[in-house]
């Protein structure tokens, strides 16, 4: 999937693929203002908060460094049957903006299309899970105190500007779940500064850093964090930890009288350990990976138009002669190989019209469009998961 984001954010911070994420600090800036406000603006924000009941922690606002109680800016909005549902006082909300405060919302991919797709495609990209928070803060409003993150994460400023600092780590590669808690701030800053509109940055997990608007006077920074949570040696290790079970030798109670059982455990795990590489769990866990969420194909509201391949990772495609096996998501589905061209267009990622793709590749491929959906690779183009696509990634067949 070519995503116009994705080439901007290498552009802007020198790299030539995902090689370089987790490695090193790195920023730099795009040069298409008309790209930066496609991604997402502060009005779009403000209206998928309006529009949805968001209960905390997935939408929070902070002022003078506090987290502010969701009681100040929710309300129930009552149905005439007497139904409940909490929503956000938009009123209130905006007060709160107009003194200064501070928006998150997280996942934001979960409820905008265009979010949705640029992190499809930057999973697509680092082969890694990704989601994305977005933050709006206007004039004075403080940002969180110094802290560091257990994921690799790429900055996008979007519109106005804020103040950054980016210390290096006190402890390599930290994580969520740790031997370390990992309290005492790096006294080296890395850098410090503005981010303004268009710019981008990276900071590898562990880097600590902070961002505030206080003594900036009257104005608006919003900016998205994408979120990259990169396997490690540990996740590698829980991976056997599972693939051990299929053993006899591993399911027996542990003899504490006996030192013999522990050199026979010993020495399966190592044959475990070389038999199942970090290659082997790389693989198994894109291919393994749950369905995303996505609206149903029913043939009782029409015919098949487009499609699009919406798995969390590249499909894998494996030629075997008479047939081809495709494999994503914890499936494999066996075609025959005439229906390779059809599958390279239709899993590609980028958006399919099937009658277009029908010139390029045979009118078979929309039988297999359908199978495809069918079995949940890939989804309806629905005119709102197009809007997602639309001026970011071109049609498969153009």
């Amino acid at each position: 999937m070519e995503h116009k984001l994705i080439h901007a954010v290498e552009t802007a911070l020198g790299w030539s693929g995902p090689e370089e994420l987790g490695k090193d600090f790195a920023r730099g800036s795009m040069d298409d203002p008309a790209l930066v406000s496609r991604i997402l603006n502060p009005n779009r924000l403000l209206d998928m908060a309006m529009r949805r009941s968001l209960n905390r922690p997935q939408l929070r606002c902070f002022q003078n460094g506090e987290e502010v109680h969701p009681a100040v800016y929710y309300t129930d909005s009552v149905s005439p049957r007497g139904q409940s549902i909490p929503m956000v006082n938009m009123h209130s909300l905006g007060r709160l903006l107009e003194e200064g405060a501070t928006l998150i919302l997280d996942q934001a991919n979960i409820f905008d299309p265009t979010m949705e797709v640029a992190c499809r495609a930057l999973q697509w990209w680092s082969r890694e899970r990704v989601q994305v928070n977005a933050y709006l803060t206007t004039n004075d409003a403080a940002g969180f105190p110094l802290h560091w993150d257990d994921h690799d994460v790429v900055i996008v400023q979007l519109a106005g500007e804020k103040e950054w600092e980016v210390r290096a780590t006190s402890r390599p590669v930290p994580m969520y779940r740790d031997s370390d808690p990992n309290t005492t701030p790096s006294d080296e800053v890395l850098w410090s500064g503005s981010m303004e509109t268009g710019d981008v940055m990276h900071i590898p997990r562990g880097h600590w850093h902070q961002a505030t608007r206080t003594g900036s006077g009257s104005g608006k920074s919003l900016h998205v964090t994408f979120g990259i949570t990169q396997r490690t040696g540990a996740s590698w290790l829980a991976w056997l930890a599972d693939w051990c079970r299929e053993r006899e030798i591993f399911r027996h109670d542990l003899n504490r009288w006996h030192e013999a059982g522990g050199e026979a455990l010993t020495e399966a795990a190592g044959r475990l350990v070389a038999e199942r590489s970090p290659a082997d769990y790389l693989a198994a866990y894109e291919e393994e990976t749950t369905l995303p969420r996505h609206v149903p194909f029913l043939t009782v509201l029409g015919p098949l138009g487009a499609v699009v391949c919406t798995t969390h990772f590249p499909p894998r495609l494996q030629e075997k002669g008479a047939t081809v096996d495709v494999v994503a998501s914890g499936k494999k589905l066996v075609f025959a190989a005439k229906a390779l061209p059809a599958l390279r267009l239709l899993l590609s990622g980028s958006p399919v019209p099937l009658d277009q793709a029908a010139a390029a590749v045979g009118a078979d491929v929309a039988e297999v469009a359908e199978i495809l959906v069918k079995e949940e690779l890939c989804a309806v183009l629905t005119p709102e998961l197009s809007s997602g696509y639309t001026g970011l990634v071109t049609n498969a067949d153009s």
